[in-house]
């Protein structure tokens, strides 16, 4: 007879085996708990360094303006975004006009437009020495007061410009997944269109605007380039400004802390504002809210309103972008194309083309060993890959310098002489590994959302018909899941290509990407040199944006109603 203490033995310990691999393999289950472990390397290097220096390090004086620059920041992009994105997605769906079809999708391709790119054709256009003020001090007189340019409120315009897609795009989802029975029922108890928009239509696109909102916050929190051109002291660039100007390392990895406490604050701040409610729909997705038609001028008022944003963000400036260009190759004095044109954009397209391949591959793994049957540990492990889009990209760098610093001295103590400075130092490898960090999380997403729609019973199907594990990878789920790796790999490529303070902390002496060219540029008012590499990184960005507004927004319109 069995000893009953070997069998409470051995339950416990299968119990806690089911807990870190549930029925998966052990060992697929063991590569996305590193893959976690990699992720969460440089914001534990930050936060490990930032609290063992808070007795030594020094802030700078300026950081109360620093912190209030910041949130000011994110407050008026997070409203600007909102009100741009929300009303246009409202108006292209409630409402049928002149050019409607047209501005559903073209109201996306400010995304393609990187907002330090549209900064510095807007300083070039408004600023004292643009056409803008040189007419008015014509028409007004040279001592006319005219406003400064280089403010934060410039930086909110030009963000929230370049941002607002991200809320256009969930809110639009939204708008056309709501049934139309909802709102009919409220306009029919009496309500007007405003009353049923504030009461009905918002609080049930709640969750989806809070999820815009988190990422516009996101992308203002890690913007490094386009405040620096307004003159915008926030703390991300403080990070960045500390350590490679003062070279007070301490004071900037305890910078660093503070950008990753604003991290946290809007990850909070999403899940408050999704808030607590809940809103389902009985009869599933219906046919959308019926479009009103609206005719004469107010149609074409509409038409306007959306032509404007438009140009604003995205057709003026290229407009501007290929002007600068065509007088720079007519009228320059060097050759139209710049010798190190070719040289950078082959770096960019490298490194993005390499770091997009391996945020692919691991999020296909990571997919791949859930499916398996992992357990409970190793869903939160995947979910944790996901939270280094959320720090931004100076953060992560300095964190990298950190981890890498911290490796090279325990195989120094371990007897292993040069240890891996070189990795940081004289290669790439720390830009990828800070890309695989920053960019892993919208290649799973794209991989896991092809993964949802597989079946569990085809992969419990193969691994029953004797089917390892490898096999079922390469002959079962990545047939199934090609769509997402494809999207993954454009997602991680485009926003690799517009990076910019992970290569400027990073990056070897003598490296540079085309995105880096342009900043330098831009930042010594080299406007018409820095159009063509401008206008490259844009016409790169278009096309995956395009496929994206069609993967995520390309829902049918409502139906119109006339006179409604």
């Amino acid at each position: 007879m069995s000893d009953p203490a070997v069998l409470v033995d051995a339950a416990v310990s299968g119990r806690r085996r089911r807990l870190l691999t549930g029925n998966g393999r052990p060992l697929w289950s063991a590569a996305v708990l590193l893959a976690a472990l990699l992720v969460a390397t440089p914001v534990v290097a930050v936060v490990i360094d930032g609290l063992g220096s808070l007795n030594s390090g020094s802030l700078p004086q300026d950081i109360g303006p620093m912190i209030l620059t910041t949130v000011l920041l994110m407050a008026g992009v997070g409203t600007g975004t909102l009100l741009i994105g929300g009303g246009l997605a409202w108006l292209v769906t409630a409402y049928d006009f002149p050019l409607r079809n047209l501005l559903s999708w073209a109201l996306v391709l400010p995304l393609a437009m990187p907002a330090y790119i549209l900064g510095f054709v807007f300083l070039s256009t408004f600023d004292v020495g643009g056409p803008v003020q040189s007419f008015l001090r014509t028409v007004l007189g040279p001592g006319a007061w005219l406003p400064e340019v280089r403010t934060l409120l410039g930086a909110v315009v030009v963000m929230s410009l370049t941002l607002y897609p991200y809320v256009y795009l969930l809110a639009r989802s939204a708008l056309v997944e709501q049934s139309a029975t909802t709102y009919d029922a409220a306009r029919t108890l009496g309500a007007s269109r405003s009353r049923t928009l504030w009461r009905v239509v918002v609080p049930m696109a709640r969750p989806s605007l809070a999820a815009a909102l988190a990422l516009v916050m996101m992308e203002t929190l890690t913007d490094f380039a386009t405040v620096q051109y307004f003159n915008v002291q926030t703390v991300a660039v403080g990070v960045y400004l500390v350590w490679k100007g003062s070279f007070e390392f301490q004071a900037a990895t305890q910078l660093s802390m503070l950008v990753l406490l604003f991290a946290v604050a809007v990850l909070a701040g999403e899940r408050l504002l999704r808030g607590r409610s809940r809103f389902h729909q009985k009869h599933g997705r219906g046919e959308g809210l019926r479009a009103r038609r609206l005719t004469g001028w107010t149609g074409w008022a509409a038409a306007f309103v959306g032509l404007a944003v438009l140009g604003a963000g995205f057709a003026l400036p290229v407009a501007q972008l290929v002007g600068w260009a065509i007088g720079e190759a007519v009228g320059g004095s060097e050759p139209l194309l710049d010798p190190r044109f070719a040289e950078y954009l082959v770096n960019s397209i490298a490194v993005a083309s390499i770091a997009a391949l391996l945020c692919a591959a691991l999020a296909l793994m990571i997919g791949h060993a859930q499916r398996l049957g992992g357990g409970p540990v190793v869903a939160a492990a995947a979910q944790l890959t996901t939270f280094g889009y959320a720090v931004p990209g100076a953060v992560i760098g300095i964190g990298v310098l950190i981890a890498f610093a911290r490796l090279d001295e325990w195989l120094e103590v371990a007897g292993v002489p040069g240890g891996t400075g070189l990795l940081v130092t004289g290669s790439v490898a720390g830009i990828l590994f800070a890309y695989l960090v920053r960019f892993l999380a919208p290649a799973y997403q794209a991989v896991d959302a092809s993964f949802a729609k597989i079946s569990p019973a085809l992969t419990f199907s193969a691994l029953s018909l004797g089917s390892t594990p490898r096999r079922l990878l390469t002959r079962v789920h990545l047939p199934l899941a090609r769509r997402g790796a494809a999207v993954a790999l454009v997602l991680v490529a485009i926003d690799a290509v517009k990076e910019l303070p992970i290569v400027l902390l990073l990056r070897p002496f003598g490296f540079t990407t085309i995105s880096v060219w342009v900043y330098e540029l831009a930042r010594e008012n080299f406007w018409e040199k820095a159009a063509l590499p401008a206008l490259g990184i844009v016409v790169v960005a278009v096309i995956p944006v395009y496929f994206l507004f069609r993967r995520t927004a390309g829902l049918k319109n409502g139906a119109v109603a006339h006179g409604q």
